[in-house]
C-alpha cells in the first residue's frame, strides 16, 4: 500500500531548499515550476528539477508544471517527463478534455524517452469554479489518473470567497471532490494547502477535517506541517485498538456461524469489519505499531 498523506511543495529554482525538502520525511515532494518559481527562471529551472529528482532520495518526487493554458505548460511537460521523475502535478484542470490532452502529451513523451507506459503518476489539481463544476466529468474522463487534488488558494480567488479559519465554506466543494472520486473509482483525493503558517492548531484541525470528510492526504507548504499531516491521516491508537478487537471477535464469530455480533456494546457486521481491516492495513503501511 503506497502512502499519499503528505505532498510538500518546494520552489524548483532553489537548489538548497529542494535538496532539504527531499530529506524531510514527506511521502512526496513537489518541485514547483508554477507559483513558487518566478517567470524569468521557469524555463531554466526545468532541467534543474529533473536533475534534482534523478539523484538518490527517499521521498517520491513530483514536478508541478504550469497550466497547459499558459505559455509554459507544454514546454514544462516536454522537458520534465524523464526517467527519475515520479510524477507531474498539473494545475488548474477545468475540463475532461483538458486532462485527456495532458495525459496524451505525457504518453507521447514517455514513448519518446523509452519509459514504460504510465511511468509517471499524474496529479491534477482542481482549483477553479469551472473545474469544480466539471469535477465529475474530469474524474470519469477515463485517463490513467489515480487521484485528484483540491487547491483552495486559486479557488477562493476565482470565486471571490473568504478563506475562514474553520473552512466551513469549503465543505460542499470538498464533498464534491470526494464523491466524484469515489463514483469514478479513483482513490480519495488530496486536500488543499493551509496558508496561515503561524496557526498550527488551525492547520491540525484542517487536516483532521479533511480526513474526516474522506481525503487521503494534504498538500503542505512548510516542513513543520508534515508531522501533523501524518498524524491526521494515519490511524490513531484508539482506532487500531478498536479495529484489532473487531477483527478478532468477528473472525471468532464466523467460525461459529455468526455474521453479526456486538463489540463493547456496538453492533458489528461486515461493513464495520471491512472498515476495521482497512484501518489495520493503513496502520501497517504507516508503520504505526499495533
Amino acid at each position: 500500500m503506497s502512502l499519499y498523506r503528505s505532498f510538500l511543495f518546494a520552489p524548483g529554482n532553489h537548489a538548497r531548499r529542494t535538496e532539504k525538502a527531499l530529506s524531510l520525511g514527506a511521502d512526496a515532494v513537489i518541485l514547483d515550476l508554477e507559483d513558487a518559481c518566478p517567470a524569468a527562471e521557469k524555463i531554466a529551472t526545468r532541467a534543474v528539477v529533473v536533475e534534482a529528482l534523478q539523484r538518490p532520495r527517499k521521498a517520491r518526487g513530483y514536478v508541478r508544471v504550469n497550466p497547459l493554458s499558459t505559455e509554459y505548460g507544454y514546454g514544462d511537460i516536454v522537458a520534465t517527463v524523464r526517467a527519475g521523475v515520479d510524477g507531474l502535478v498539473i494545475p488548474k484542470i477545468e475540463r475532461a478534455d483538458e486532462l485527456r490532452t495532458a495525459v496524451w502529451l505525457v504518453e507521447q513523451i514517455e514513448r519518446e524517452q523509452g519509459l514504460e507506459p504510465g511511468a509517471l503518476d499524474l496529479l491534477p489539481i482542481i482549483e477553479t469554479g469551472i473545474g469544480l463544476a466539471n469535477v465529475r466529468a474530469i474524474a470519469e474522463a477515463g485517463t490513467r489518473v489515480h487521484r485528484l487534488a483540491f487547491g483552495a488558494g486559486d479557488f477562493t480567488l476565482d470565486l471571490d470567497i473568504a478563506w475562514s479559519a474553520d473552512e466551513a465554506e469549503f465543505a460542499p466543494y470538498r464533498a464534491a471532490m470526494v464523491l466524484a472520486s469515489r463514483a469514478a473509482g479513483l482513490e480519495p483525493p488530496i486536500d488543499t494547502v493551509w496558508v496561515n503558517l503561524p496557526d498550527t492548531d488551525g492547520f491540525a484541525r484542517s487536516a483532521a477535517r479533511a480526513r474526516a470528510m474522506g481525503f487521503q492526504g494534504k498538500l503542505c507548504i512548510h516542513p513543520d506541517q508534515i508531522t501533523m499531516v501524518h498524524a491526521a491521516f494515519s490511524p490513531s491508537a484508539d482506532q487500531i485498538t478498536w479495529a484489532t478487537k473487531v477483527v478478532a471477535a468477528f473472525e471468532e464469530a464466523e467460525r461459529t456461524g455468526s455474521a453479526a455480533i456486538r463489540v463493547d456494546g456496538q453492533f458489528i457486521d461486515y461493513p464495520f469489519v471491512y472498515k476495521a481491516r482497512r484501518i489495520l492495513v493503513a496502520a501497517q503501511a504507516s508503520d504505526v505499531a499495533y
